[in-house]
């Protein structure tokens, strides 16, 4: 087949960034996305099918489209060689309707707009008492450590009900998953984990009290399995994102002094300076979904059985969606980027992770106007993995005391 969209040769781009543009995807994408918005990728002989789509309009309509399927089992992933486990328990990124739709439906009406804006108050008090503890602490400082992760960990154990008694062996397990460089101790936190919120959704079902996993342990129809495994969900989708946002929007911004100055200056950018750091940014760089039958995509014919990779953070970029799109420009309208996905899997926390940008990111820059790197850009270690969130391992920052 040959049209405007598809080659027939395979390409095997290098998904590795620009040491210079740590905030841009990789060149080698960004190309393809100018002169292949769908390519054929490289794959192991007798594999099937293996497609990377980069163009705005392109990734949107696989995400509404139903035939492109979110089970992780249909998905072949080249560099494991095979298909991928299916989802755990409770992990709603990895079903497809109709069991996607009952789990939604229960989680949804907690997650609504007014539901997460009156939890507004509860994220300035947690800021604040982080930003306290930065000052007290001292310069220089770790901006993931002292504030870029305890916020969204806080208002993980908010939203789950975790005893403050329980809270230091809960950082403990956060700590460990996002910290530790061996593999085999993330995976022995990540037990420990699962267990320990698999024993405290019991506990709500016995005793409920004020919070999230309370309402779900006692008025829907979770087993007390999918209750823990939801869970675990709420507390993956909701810790690295916020954290490496937080972190990675801060080095951004650190980098553009003149649009840091204007959202410091101006409290009444911070609803579009969350959106276009989301889109800038989008730390959620790529996503699978699994082609459930023949489907013709843009002009070039997808076989059942085949896998797309999407490249949210190339279609993020493109500029047919989006005016200088490797600009990042705080007073821009970001509307219908596809930072939180798009279609029935849109991230059910979008509403709180704004509350948390919206409220985090001026209160850091205010309480400390002279904030900035401690060491020099190119040192700031960056999270390499295409497995990972992107982000930052740590950010080394410095202010002058008052």
């Amino acid at each position: 087949m040959s049209n405007a969209y598809y080659r027939e040769e395979p390409v095997a781009p290098s998904f590795d960034r620009a040491p210079a543009c740590p905030f841009d995807p990789a060149p080698e994408v960004t190309a393809l996305r100018a002169e292949q918005p769908i390519a054929r990728l490289a794959a192991p002989e007798g594999a099937p099918g293996v497609w990377l789509v980069t163009g705005y309009g392109l990734v949107r309509q696989i995400l509404a489209d139903p035939r492109f399927s979110s089970r992780y089992e249909t998905q072949y992933f080249p560099m494991a060689g095979g298909h991928l486990p299916p989802a755990p328990v409770g992990d709603l990124t990895g079903m497809d309707a109709p069991q996607h739709t009952r789990f939604r439906k229960i989680l949804a009406g907690k997650f609504t707009v007014r539901r997460m804006n009156l939890l507004t108050e509860r994220v300035t008090e947690i800021t604040r008492e982080r930003l306290d503890a930065m000052e007290r602490q001292g310069p220089p400082a770790d901006l993931i450590e002292v504030f870029a992760r305890p916020v969204p960990a806080l208002m993980i154990c908010e939203l789950l009900g975790v005893p403050y008694e329980e809270r230091d062996q809960f950082r403990t397990y956060t700590w460990a998953l996002s910290d530790d460089p061996e593999p085999e101790a993330q995976y022995a936190a990540f037990i420990e984990l699962g267990k320990y919120l698999q024993d405290l959704a019991l506990a709500k079902r016995a005793k409920p009290t004020d919070d999230l996993l309370s309402d779900l342990a006692t008025g829907s129809d979770l087993t007390d399995e999918e209750l823990g495994g939801v869970a675990a969900f709420l507390f993956g989708a909701g810790l690295d994102t916020t954290t490496n946002m937080l972190a990675l929007g801060t080095f951004a911004l650190l980098r553009n002094p003149a649009q840091l100055a204007a959202l410091r200056n101006d409290p009444g950018l911070a609803d579009s300076s969350v959106e276009e750091l989301l889109r800038y940014l989008s730390i959620a760089a790529t996503g699978m979904r699994g082609v459930l039958e023949d489907v013709e995509l843009g002009g070039t014919q997808l076989k059942a059985g085949d896998t797309v990779f999407i490249a949210l953070n190339a279609a993020n970029r493109d500029p047919a969606k989006f005016a200088d799109p490797d600009m990042l420009d705080l007073r821009r309208s970001a509307a219908g980027h596809l930072a939180f996905g798009h279609g029935i899997h849109q991230c059910l926390g979008q509403q709180l992770a704004r509350v948390e940008m919206r409220v985090a990111f001026p209160a850091l820059l205010t309480r400390f106007p002279t904030l900035r790197l401690a060491v020099p850009d190119e040192e700031v270690p960056l999270r390499t993995d295409p497995s990972q969130i992107y982000g930052v391992r740590s950010l080394p920052v410095t202010w002058d005391r008052a």
